[in-house]
């Protein structure tokens, strides 16, 4: 490395070509860039499934609308949620690992920086993937057609005689290369996480962050192979007349559901323990107070990860399982919400007494709480059999996911852009124009899902494109529309934003937040080798305890 001071002329620097920087950075095996990059591409994808949403919702705004025809509505409702699972969530909140991991722990790089990257296109060559089925899956000179089973694509519709054309096995393919990409990843996480921490810095006095990731880390490595083992077998009956699914022989459609959602529901907490990560960093640094009961937050997030294997059939409580298997989930349901309960009350008394300051970051975490536990108190509801036999495959479910992953997983996603983009960029994020972000998401949100309820109760099914006017839906569903453009105009405010602040925001220096985890003590943004000399800890929080000595609660094991 060549220094200033080693020659009396500085040397004159050639801009780089906008190739150049392209080129630079798709071949780089840096964890940061390839962190920043996972989040750019989830945010693209991000604006494209927010898109088809709004399509969808555009044509349920009133009854008897013929805006879209029922294929495209169908196109559309499976591409969202496909995009939205796997293209979004899991990318933007493994970006967030990517990029944060080696810094909270003190290393240099991820522990296989070339697997990391690999792991990162085969996300993006899953991506383009699926998105490439609008142009192939008919042939070149076809009629355009997505994938139309819904994303979680229940046999017999991924049948041939349904489902024909190649849309289908676009999306498995799609959903399986990427698939390949999140376990490099979980396994990066785990190396790097287990391997690579920095002197002094035991399990115990790991960033709660690195806590989260560990367990999600271990969830994808076992749910992700069972979806790609489903992925497979669906392919073998599509294409090789397999019939593990096929009814009409001796297949079983219900073996589907059960293989897909024995990964589908640890996927909801591979989606929300990261933003659990998120909340539990932000709330302690800006309430200025240690974060309260440490390790009974370990321990939650450790049984979250374990129990929520023993889950899935919940999801199934009206295909007919029988009242013992019934009677088991529902009460597996009801304990996984006891350690997701010690979370809540943990944050609320790291709150409480605090010094609290209502930065963005704050306001997206208290954000994300009250919606987190709307959308958990109806997840108790639905797993009470009974009613859930009522609200089944109602817009009332519909209400109650997006509460836990769209108020949970991107109101923690937005606290942490704008958490951590100062030390990404160096630069702070405009607070004026974060708080109209914030607010004009949380009440579209409130707008758009929280009648879902309503018209669930009602009896208004979801995944249908229209409706008669004599069924009490209209108002609802016209409020959830009305909702939409409130939060795209959240979104763009949030946009214009990062472009402002990239051109002339302030400068954010080293520790903007006076934030107490590692990532913090080098500079913003972060050299290619993170850490001048590698840190050595004595406490789970050392730069609050080099900077405030006097505190009583500042060390603690």
């Amino acid at each position: 490395m060549t220094h200033a001071s080693e020659s009396s002329t500085p040397a004159t620097k050639t801009p780089e070509s906008f190739w150049e920087i392209v080129g630079r950075w798709s071949m780089s095996v840096d964890h940061k860039k390839l962190g920043m990059m996972y989040v750019g591409a989830g945010l693209i994808f991000f604006l494209v499934g927010g898109l088809e949403a709004a399509f969808m919702r555009l044509q349920l705004a009133q009854a008897n609308l013929k805006i879209i025809d029922p294929e495209t509505f169908n196109q559309l409702f499976t591409m969202h949620g496909t995009t939205m699972v796997f293209l979004v969530g899991m990318p933007i909140l493994l970006g967030f690992g990517n990029y944060l991991l080696p810094l909270m722990v003190g290393a240099r790089d991820m522990a296989f920086p070339r697997l990391n990257a690999f792991g990162f296109w085969l996300f993006i060559f899953g991506g383009l993937l699926l998105y490439f089925s609008y142009i192939g899956s008919q042939g070149l000179y076809g009629a355009p057609s997505a994938p139309d089973v819904g994303w979680f694509a229940y046999a017999p519709l991924t049948d041939r005689t349904f489902s024909r054309g190649n849309s289908t096995d676009y999306w498995i393919l799609g959903i399986l290369v990427s698939g390949f990409g999140s376990m490099t990843t979980a396994i990066n996480f785990i190396g790097t996480i287990l391997c690579m921490r920095c002197p002094g810095m035991t399990l115990m006095r790991m960033p709660i962050m690195a806590w989260m990731m560990l367990v999600v880390a271990a969830l994808v490595l076992v749910a992700i192979p069972v979806l790609t083992g489903a992925q497979i077998m669906l392919l073998l009956d599509r294409s090789f007349g397999a019939h593990f699914f096929d009814p009409e022989t001796t297949g079983s459609a219900v073996l589907w559901q059960h293989l897909f959602w024995f990964f589908g529901h640890p996927e909801v907490y591979i989606l929300i323990l990261p933003a659990f990560g998120f909340v539990s960093e932000i709330l302690p640094t800006f309430s200025r107070k240690v974060l309260f009961g440490y390790p009974l937050m370990v321990a939650a997030t450790v049984s979250i990860g374990f129990i929520s294997l023993g889950v899935w059939a919940h999801h199934m409580f009206v295909v007919g399982l029988g009242p013992v298997l019934n009677s088991f989930f529902g009460a597996m349901t009801f304990l996984i919400s006891v350690p997701t309960g010690i979370k809540i009350f943990n944050w609320i008394a790291t709150m409480w007494g605090g010094r609290l300051r209502f930065a963005t970051p704050m306001l997206f975490a208290t954000g994300f709480i009250a919606m987190f536990v709307i959308g958990g108190l109806t997840g108790i509801m639905l797993a009470t059999v009974p009613l859930d036999w009522q609200l089944s495959d109602s817009y009332f479910v519909v209400g109650h996911f997006h509460y836990v992953l769209f108020g949970g997983t991107v109101f923690g996603i937005f606290g942490a852009l704008f958490y951590w983009f100062p030390k990404a960029t160096g630069k702070m994020l405009s607070e004026r124009l974060g708080k109209w972000t914030f607010w004009l998401l949380f009440i579209g949100f409130t707008m758009t899902f929280m009648p879902m309820h309503v018209s669930g109760v009602l009896g208004m099914p979801r995944r249908i494109y229209t409706y008669e006017a004599d069924r009490g839906w209209e108002i609802w569903n016209l409020i959830t529309t009305l909702g939409v453009p409130v939060q795209m105009a959240g979104v763009a405010i949030f946009l214009w934003n990062v472009v402002k602040s990239l051109r002339s925001g302030e400068n954010a220096g080293n520790n903007p937040w006076d934030a107490w985890t590692l990532e913090w003590s080098t500079t913003s943004p972060p050299p290619e080798w993170n850490f001048d000399r590698i840190p050595t800890v004595t406490s789970a929080r050392p730069l609050w305890d080099s900077a405030h000595p006097e505190d009583p609660d500042a060390h603690y094991e």
